[in-house]
């Protein structure tokens, strides 16, 4: 059994009941507390006598904001254990302190809750900087037509074992399907004639050696996961684009990001950055070594 929260991420919008209770089910699935966590940042261009009254009014509309919510989650989920903060600081600094100690972040996006995910947004930047598993799910997306399968993206290149783990999980949780989606890039064309036959003897064997990576990879995990049922996809292109098409009316879609040292881990990987853009449905990034 999991023992850190659910960190939720919930910002000063309105309709953030639906990322609540979105988080407050990937608790329930993990037998896990549930964390409501908002950051309040104020002004700093007041004088002193005004900011101290902006600073209460500011405290007074946050705090009942996230009691309401507390209370949201509450009334659908009687038993579930749920706590809440109201902290002053950066939001995106919050979020990645708090996941230390965390199991999954879970974030919104879209019209409602944090902005369309902007280059620099707090959903981008916290992805980018978070120790644990971030869950970035969009209202009014894919919600109400997902099916039963769990879709994640393996690299050869950068494979990285703790995301199918938490992929082939995620789909033991949800009792769906394990769809492992791979995008291969085409032969590059011979300027010689006559080299059709090469050219697709060497897409056959892309084809077969990208498919003895991944039974491997699925053999290496699948033991653990015995009620999971598993199939591949390969995909020719760009992987951004495969994995948002594999995706297409899933439950869940899994990704690695490499983590970053310096300035550069404030920078999100292009293909993390361009699923999170594109796709319409949930989206859980895993931070990799």
């Amino acid at each position: 059994m999991d023992t850190g929260p659910v960190v939720v991420g919930v910002g000063d919008f309105s309709g953030q009941e639906g990322v609540v209770l979105y988080a407050a089910r990937e608790a329930v699935m993990r037998s896990a507390p549930l964390r409501i966590a908002h950051a309040v940042t104020l002004p700093s261009s007041y004088g002193r006598s005004h900011a101290k009254e902006t600073r209460r009014g500011v405290v007074n509309r946050r705090a009942v904001l996230v009691e309401r919510l507390v209370e949201t989650v509450r009334s659908a989920f009687p038993s579930l254990v749920v706590a809440s903060g109201l902290t002053f600081d950066d939001p995106v600094r919050l979020l990645a302190k708090q996941s230390a100690e965390a199991v999954l972040v879970v974030l919104g996006r879209g019209d409602r809750g944090f902005p369309r995910l902007p280059l620099g947004s707090v959903s981008l930047r916290v992805v980018g900087q978070a120790q644990c598993p971030v869950l970035v799910w969009r209202p009014g997306g894919a919600g109400g037509v997902q099916d039963d399968r769990v879709v994640v993206g393996i690299d050869r290149v950068h494979h990285s074992p703790e995301v199918l783990e938490f992929a082939f999980a995620e789909a033991d949780r949800r009792s769906a399907h394990l769809l492992i989606a791979h995008a291969l890039h085409r032969p590059t064309p011979s300027p010689l004639p006559h080299t059709g036959t090469a050219a697709r003897r060497r897409t056959r064997e892309a084809e077969e050696a990208a498919r003895s990576f991944l039974d491997e990879r699925i053999g290496e995990v699948g033991g653990r996961y015995p009620g999971v049922t598993v199939g591949l996809r390969l995909g020719w292109g760009r992987p951004a684009r495969c994995l948002v098409e594999s995706s297409e009316d899933a439950a869940l879609l899994v990704m690695g990001s490499r983590r970053r040292s310096g300035r550069r881990r404030l920078l999100l990987g292009s293909v993390s950055a361009e699923v999170l853009h594109m796709a319409d449905g949930p989206v859980a990034v895993v931070p990799t070594r």
